[in-house]
């Protein structure tokens, strides 16, 4: 597949890197010679120093030969006229954006992205992207990675096994005759930087973190199991009065009446204005840092302190002096990839990172084959994919225990005509079937080959 991307930012790069290790025919165009020539020196891809919009620079990059265009600079307005420009000048076949101003997402507006104006097919939001993965870690505080899948009736989360987890030291195959009707399975560990595909006769140790596939109404119980029994957070402190930390502020509001929510913002014309926009947030003007404003904010009775503003530093260093005021959970944003292992070892509860949301939003849309989701895990290690089994599919038929997938993968559930259904050894998958699959990375091309459309199916 031969794939332009405009902007060699932290998003460009990663999906460069992700496309580029699968095979793919990779350019990249940037305004930056610094960022281009970085780029080209680590990954195997073409760099092109200009516009990301200009039809000469994209011709130079082979757009018109190319499959897909990927507009993910730092600029909404230069992201729409690229993909503009793909489709009516060179006819890209498919075409992703990321916009992060709301006014162009408005619902009134719905019509500006049609064929007919402005033809882009995939409308990647960071900011909204990341506010709700930020809502699902409060929802469930005793998980530091979560994602739903088949319309949300299968959640896979991440736990971490800590001295209270009264399951480690368990083999997995263990865990089915102990609690028979939950509806969970473990699909993934992590351990020392490591992270591979669990045998049955493999167990948990402390200090290990555990990813599992659980059907939605039975989440709570699985971590309960893991000895995580968290309650929702009801008393919330936000750092990052940004477009992320308002988001979130404001859908607290609307969907959990009873939340107590102060918010601290560090810009007082900013915290002025998000105050209008807020109904029943208490917004603080001041610094995170400064533990006699959190104490202000009644750090010692919050649930949850979620620090969002765009300095990883500020977000990580306030994360630890809430914690140190009596704060139970504490979730930051982090872009650098090298801290969330810093935050784990800090006592910091949960992270998010911004890249490998919108990173993971686009591979869904990248990935070849009936794709319907997509979730990168550990920084691109393992994939998290749902993706429909079409009759020429060769997991269609025959028991999963005669089909002998790859040991690099798994099948967390099934989901069928409305039900959820976690595979054992004798279960048949059957046409049309959602199927969500934990595969490392190495295995993720052979996952897209198990569900592209074969020539016989025609």
């Amino acid at each position: 597949m031969k794939v332009v991307i405009c902007g060699a930012g932290q998003v460009g790069f990663g999906i460069a890197e992700r496309l580029s290790a699968e095979d793919n025919d990779v350019a990249v165009v940037d305004f930056s010679p610094k960022l281009i020539q970085q780029i080209t020196e680590i990954l195997d891809v073409r760099g092109i120093v200009g516009h990301g919009a200009h039809p000469d620079v994209l011709v130079r990059a082979g757009i018109d030969e190319a499959d897909m265009i990927i507009a993910a600079t730092l600029y909404d307005e230069v992201n729409m006229v690229a993909c503009q420009v793909a489709h009516s000048l060179f006819n890209v076949p498919t075409k992703i954006a990321r916009i992060r101003e709301q006014s162009y997402l408005q619902p009134h507006w719905r019509d500006l992205f049609s064929t007919d104006n402005m033809p882009i097919d995939v409308i990647i939001s960071p900011e909204i992207e990341v506010g709700e993965m930020v809502l699902r870690r409060l929802e469930l505080p005793g998980a530091f990675d979560t994602v739903s899948f088949a319309d949300g009736e299968a959640v896979v989360a991440g736990v971490s096994c800590d001295e209270n987890c009264p399951i480690v030291d368990t083999p997995l195959h263990q865990l089915t005759d102990l609690f028979p009707d939950l509806k969970a399975v473990v699909v993934g560990i992590y351990r020392d930087g490591h992270l591979f595909v669990p045998r049955s006769s493999d167990q948990m140790f402390v200090g290990d973190i555990a990813y599992f596939v659980a059907a939605k109404g039975q989440v709570r119980r699985t971590l309960a199991i893991f000895g995580h029994e968290e309650r929702e957070a009801n008393r919330v402190i936000i750092s990052g009065g940004g477009n992320i930390g308002l988001y979130v502020a404001k859908e607290l509001e609307q969907r959990q009446k009873g939340a107590k929510i102060k918010l601290i913002e560090n810009d007082r014309d900013r915290a002025i204005k998000i105050a209008d926009n807020l109904d029943r947030s208490v917004v603080l003007h001041g610094s995170s840092l400064d533990e006699t404003l959190l104490l202000e904010a009644d750090s010692p009775d919050a649930d949850t302190f979620v620090a969002l503003t765009n300095n990883d530093e500020v977000n990580v260093l306030s994360c630890v002096i809430a914690r140190r005021q009596g704060v139970a959970n504490t979730l930051a944003l982090v872009n650098n990839a090298a801290y969330p292992d810093l935050a784990r070892s800090l006592g910091i509860s949960a992270h998010v990172n911004p890249r490998q949301i919108t990173v993971s939003k686009i591979l869904q849309h990248v990935r070849r084959g009936r794709i319907r989701g997509v979730h990168s895990i550990q920084n691109g290690l393992a994939e998290v994919i749902e993706a429909e089994a079409l009759d020429t599919s060769p997991l269609v038929g025959k028991p999963l225990k005669e089909i002998g997938l790859s040991e690099n993968m798994r099948i967390g559930a099934i989901f069928r005509e409305g039900e959820l259904i976690i595979p054992r050894g004798d279960t048949i998958v059957r046409a049309h079937d959602r199927v969500i699959i934990f595969a490392m990375q190495k295995a993720v091309r052979r996952v897209e080959q198990m569900f592209r459309v074969s020539i016989e199916f025609f």
